[in-house]
């Protein structure tokens, strides 16, 4: 038994979390994710019965962002500029940014990634956390700083 360790971090994620190194990316998934096609060389955990914004504030609790190298280690999936979807706005991007503040970030911190590149960036993964999040555009890719 630990002290400190949010009850939704499982042991498992809780070992990979610590396996990965400063500039590692993280997904934590909505539940329409296909893990295995999209980041195959990245460790899958299954974290069903929470939602991503969630994740994302357990997983803040532990995991320091790389704010020194990287702009917004924390980014949202947005539409494809050309996909004809426009959103605005988005409970679980919000909630992901409170999330984020409560943690000691800036909201500054989070920005928007668009569906194919996150794809692209989501393929360099070391982990997938993988969530029950059932609002569209509920994924996002955390990048690991130092402590």
């Amino acid at each position: 038994m630990l002290r400190g360790i949010p009850e939704i971090i499982g042991s498992d994620l809780l070992k990979a979390l610590a396996d990965m190194g400063h500039g590692d990316i993280l997904v934590v998934a909505d539940h329409f994710y296909p893990p295995y096609s999209k980041s195959p060389n990245a460790v899958s955990i299954q974290a069903k019965g929470n939602t991503a914004p969630e994740m994302v504030d357990a997983i803040l609790k532990l995991f320091p962002l790389d704010v020194e190298y990287c702009d917004t280690p924390l980014e949202y999936m947005v539409p494809d500029a050309d996909s004809g979807i426009v959103m605005e706005q988005c409970d679980t991007w919000d909630e992901a940014i409170v999330a984020l503040e409560k943690n000691g970030y800036k909201k500054e911190c989070a920005g928007p990634i668009e569906r194919s590149k996150f794809y692209e960036k989501a393929g360099r993964a070391m982990l997938t956390v993988c969530t029950s999040e059932m609002r569209p555009y509920g994924c996002f890719i955390l990048q690991k700083g130092v402590m």
